[in-house]
């Protein structure tokens, strides 16, 4: 058997036939969705919360800010009436050379024809010549190098992407040999040069004007930094953050794109908030043979830090299709089993026919692999690789997930006010849901007090196995044992009220009482 499986020795087959029990919580596992074209009425966005979506992406590769506004809108109120906590995730578009096709006509390219690349905007797209939004493509490739071309969000498919061969180099323009007969349609295309250094910010104008209006405007839980190529991007894009208000509590993701970003991954990882393997463009810049051994190896990196890996391109044909090819539904279930913390669907929620069954179908087959997953297995793997460098936190939230492993609690209760506890328990990866109740910290800027908290809560939502709660503000941080004690029953009877937690459970809790962190098992009565 396996060993990273926790399957029963003598398992009938037929067993695996057997319908799934309906849980509280469907899967342990996030998803994030971008929301677009097919994705952005109140109703649709209620369906993709009911459905399992904890975290709304949106990205800034097309569309401007009002039509960003006008989702995100309609995104509060799907909250409100679903009563789903849901994260914000803005994408930058950071680095990336797109094709600019004024008139949006397909363009037709033929195997072992010529078309030339040029910066010059002014020119119209067709099947000889291709604009670029980038005057340095000349100086950065040379003879023999790469270049593919595909729709935005590229599946990869050969008829709609088409990759290039350089020929010359003529002034500013690029001569290429197209290798295969595509047609490219549709509104935005990118252009990816493999393995070569672009020589463009990672944080781009257009991306900070964006973020200190409608990012500062909505409060984003989390920024995704496209193609983070150093740690020093991470650093760059959080000195930003800080001084654009309540943005200093935003968390950075670094968008793992391409090889340069692979090469300084781990210095990346200390930096960052979390890791985004964005496949698509990763899987043109690595040998295909190559990117299932650069996907474990970050996740397990990402698992070790207790910093969430967040796994794309995972069902592409669901764009179309209403069904996941055989090939997409094991990879999602091995991206799971490898430890990733969520899901970013793309296109199949973006621009996809089927945005809603998309969600559900993903979130169903995260469900299966979490039951086969070796908790134990993982546990050990996870406090050995700590070993003795573990912070007094880090000890105690272990500790709280040993216990609940022993006496087979139901969930794990953990009081935190930054979310830190939480995560740390998360890293350890409990068999049961870890139940978040964030308790809101009252703060001031010398003109006003208010309290925080809400930040902390969403952002929890993209970690798998996290399920946040927002006490009341009268609870506050710095609180007496008697409120604690009070925040403890809400939270309890929120857990009976919703069937997670029943009579006769045992409940591992984990808060902080004055200095002291303390982990308690509570036996329930009826």
């Amino acid at each position: 058997m396996n060993p990273h499986l926790n399957l029963e020795e003598n398992m009938k087959l037929a067993s695996v036939l057997e319908p799934s029990k309906p849980s509280f919580f469907p899967a342990m596992t996030k998803i994030v969705g971008t929301l677009g074209p097919k994705s952005r009425s109140v109703e649709i966005i209620s369906n993709c919360l009911k459905a399992g979506m904890s975290v709304a992406r949106f990205d800034f590769s097309w569309g401007d800010t009002d039509y960003h506004q006008e989702t995100l809108d309609n995104l509060k109120i799907a909250v409100k009436s679903t009563k789903k906590l849901c994260g914000v995730m803005l994408d930058t578009v950071g680095p990336e050379l797109q094709v600019i096709n004024k008139k949006e006509n397909p363009i037709s390219l033929q195997e072992d024809s010529f078309v030339v690349l040029t910066p010059d905007l002014d020119k119209e797209a067709t099947s000889c010549l291709l604009p670029i939004n980038f005057t340095g493509l000349s100086t950065a490739v040379k003879k023999g190098d790469t270049i593919f071309i595909g729709q935005y969000l590229f599946t990869g498919n050969e008829t709609t992407s088409v990759w290039l061969e350089v020929t010359e180099v003529n002034g500013e323009d690029v001569v290429c040999l197209v290798k295969n007969s595509a047609t490219l349609s549709g509104l935005l295309y990118t252009l990816h040069v493999s393995q070569i250094h672009i020589n463009l910010p990672t944080l781009t104008d257009k991306d900070k004007e964006v973020i200190s209006s409608w990012g500062v405007r909505n409060n984003i839980d989390i920024l995704s930094l496209s193609y983070t190529r150093h740690a020093e991007d991470v650093r760059r894009a959080r000195e930003f953050l800080s001084k654009l208000g309540d943005l200093y509590q935003t968390q950075i993701f670094a968008k793992i794109e391409n090889v340069e970003g692979l090469t300084h991954f781990d210095e990346i990882l200390q930096e960052a908030d979390g890791v985004i393997l964005s496949r698509g463009n990763l899987g043109i810049d690595l040998p295909p043979e190559k990117v299932f051994l650069f996907q474990k190896t970050a996740v397990f990196k990402c698992n070790m830090a207790g910093k969430p890996a967040v796994v794309t391109r995972v069902v592409d044909s669901m764009t179309e299709n209403l069904r996941p090819t055989r090939a997409e539904a094991t990879d999602v279930a091995n991206a799971i089993l490898d430890g990733s913390d969520a899901i970013l669907l793309g296109a199949e929620t973006l621009r996809g026919l089927y945005p809603v069954e998309t969600i559900s179908t993903v979130g169903r087959i995260c469900a299966e692999a979490e039951k086969v997953f070796n908790y134990d297995l993982y546990y050990k793997r996870a406090v050995k690789q700590a070993g003795d460098a573990m912070s007094h936190l880090e000890s105690i939230t272990s500790t709280a997930v040993r216990a609940a492993i022993k006496v087979k609690a139901s969930v794990i209760l953990c009081f935190t006010s930054t979310g830190r506890a939480a995560r740390f328990i998360a890293k350890y990866k409990p068999i049961i849901p870890v139940i978040s109740v964030v308790i809101p910290r009252l703060k001031t800027n010398q003109l006003r007090w208010t309290f925080t908290g809400a930040f902390e809560a969403r952002q929890s939502l993209i970690v798998r196995g996290i399920f946040p709660m927002l006490a009341d503000a009268r609870h506050q941080a710095e609180s007496t044992n008697s409120t604690n004690e009070s925040v403890l029953k809400v939270a309890l009877d929120h857990g009976k009220a919703h069937g997670f937690i029943k009579p006769h459970d045992r409940v591992v809790v984990c808060q902080k009482l004055g200095d002291a962190y303390v982990v308690k098992i509570l036996e329930l009565e009826d």
